[in-house]
């Protein structure tokens, strides 16, 4: 079951490899673990794509695509997974990770209100910038970890339910 409910969502491999942005990776992307289903590969591409998600740079999907590579986890499934930060749950994401920082580092929390130019971009940045990659970094590692092992974790329930289902048939017969 875990293996076809995420093979729906997964663009065909072929679509991937002819992506124009991911052909830096070259013959790399030929490599057939990329493209398999199983409970290591898809944990693994949970943890790539949940951690480049809490990153605040430009070209978040070729640098999970870089990492799946690397890896050898699940090539589509990290690149797709990064697309939980989108125009709608970046601001909120975000700021959570700048309070995130300013717990960790033990700054208090500025108030401060939004305008559009790059003005106030800069001059914003230039006093959160510390607790704000504290808090991506730590929001990154967490979510990496948890989506890590919830994966692991549910993947085994579902293949221990559907055998001890399975046993339960078989002495029914």
């Amino acid at each position: 079951m875990p293996r076809k409910f995420f093979q729906r969502f997964l663009p065909h491999p072929q679509t991937i490899k002819d992506n124009k942005t991911l052909q830096v990776f070259g013959d790399w992307l030929h490599k057939p673990n990329l493209w398999h289903l199983n409970r290591r590969s898809v944990a693994g591409a949970f943890a790539v794509g949940l951690f480049f998600a809490w990153m605040p740079v430009p070209f978040q999907m070729a640098l999970a695509a870089g990492m799946a590579i690397f890896i050898g986890t699940n090539l589509p499934l990290s690149v797709v997974l990064v697309w939980i930060t989108n125009p709608v749950t970046i601001p909120p994401m975000f700021y959570f990770a700048y309070l995130v920082g300013t717990w960790i580092i033990g700054e208090p929390a500025t108030d401060f209100t939004f305008e559009l130019s790059f003005d106030w971009l800069f001059n914003e940045l230039e006093s959160s910038w510390k607790p704000f990659l504290v808090g991506c970094f730590t929001m990154a590692t967490i979510s990496s970890l948890l989506g890590y092992f919830s994966i692991q974790g549910l993947w085994r329930y579902l293949i221990l339910s559907r055998r001890a289902a399975s046993t339960r048939n078989n002495k029914r017969t």
